[in-house]
């Protein structure tokens, strides 16, 4: 019996060396039911899932992996190798971060977004100094709270060069107040006149009292070379185009919201009465038809009726 007992443990032994020599024992990770591979150390491995989960980073709320792993001790073949950094890679791909960041806004649209509070607060006071009596526009910031996976241009701006980022912010943000402002500075009544008419110097400005007319002059007159393609300032519908006594051969736009826009001494018409035209479209040709002693456009703007003064809005 005892030569028995003998045998089996010298044959355990025998078994537990072959085990030992062919084989490691290692923890196999498991993510989603899957064996993504094993790793030596348990314990170390787990502190290395947590760095990922717990890594600092500025305007960061909290990461999460959607898919922990599980664990399990396994021998394998010596031949198996252990791949730590690609499982931890794998959980990294995995993981998701939250953000909270800062939006500068321009009337309630995000234009900038910031990792510091501090910083969208300096952009908009600066904004606001610079623009406040210029323009009606509304600077203001808003919380964004968002992940890496949705916006990953956003979350750079937390990076280090952080100043950097922030001039080209505000660049963009100027350029676009800057464009706002010429828009209003040529807006009549909600109607934006966005082309000159036609490119010269002006040789008679609105509200002159000269020999050759017996009122004020309701205009701008550009002078131009004869046949100078005139385009429409703003879109709108020809309401008149011909023959009309001092104005020579002329076109009149209805623009919308009680906006006409006149353009004699034309020496061509392209355009007919009822046709919409978009603006920047070439209507006429300049000449030196009507009451005129020279080429050039006479360029006159109403509201309701009224003339005002286009240079207020073109030519300025």
């Amino acid at each position: 019996m005892i030569r028995l007992i003998n045998i089996v443990a010298i044959a355990l032994f025998v078994m537990t060396i072959i085990i030992l020599f062919k084989f490691n024992l290692v923890c196999e990770v498991i993510i989603n039911g899957e064996t993504v591979g094993y790793v030596a150390n348990k314990e170390e491995f787990e502190l290395k899932v947590n760095e990922i989960i717990n890594k600092e980073e500025e305007a960061k709320l909290f990461t999460v992996i959607e898919n922990m792993p599980e664990y399990s001790l396994k021998f394998v073949d010596k031949s198996e190798q252990t791949n730590e950094e690609v499982i931890l890679a794998k959980l990294q791909d995995s993981s998701e971060t939250t953000y909270k960041l800062y939006a500068v806004t321009l009337d309630g649209e995000e234009k900038a977004v910031l990792a510091s509070l501090e910083e969208a607060e300096k952009i908009v006071d600066e904004m606001t100094e610079k623009y406040e009596d210029e323009i009606d526009l509304e600077i203001g910031i808003t919380e964004v709270v968002t992940t890496d996976k949705e916006n990953e241009t956003t979350v750079k701006v937390a990076s280090a060069d952080i100043d950097t980022e922030i001039e080209k912010k505000k660049e963009e943000i100027e350029a676009e107040i800057e464009e706002k402002k010429e828009i209003e500075s040529h807006t009549v009544q909600g109607v934006y006149l966005e082309v000159t008419p036609v490119s010269g110097i002006i040789t008679s400005r609105f509200g002159n009292r000269e020999s050759i007319r017996s009122s004020s002059h309701t205009g701008l007159d550009i002078a131009a070379p004869y046949g100078t393609p005139i385009k429409a300032a703003a879109g709108g519908t020809v309401t008149f185009s011909g023959y009309s006594g001092g104005y020579g051969y002329v076109v009149k736009l209805d623009n919308g919201n009680g906006v006409e826009t006149y353009y004699g001494h034309c020496s061509k018409l392209y355009v007919s009465t009822g046709e919409k035209v978009e603006a920047g479209d070439t209507i006429a040709a300049v000449g030196s038809t009507g009451n005129s002693t020279g080429n050039h456009l006479h360029f006159e703007v109403r509201v309701n009726g009224a003339v005002i003064n286009p240079q207020n809005y073109l030519y300025n």
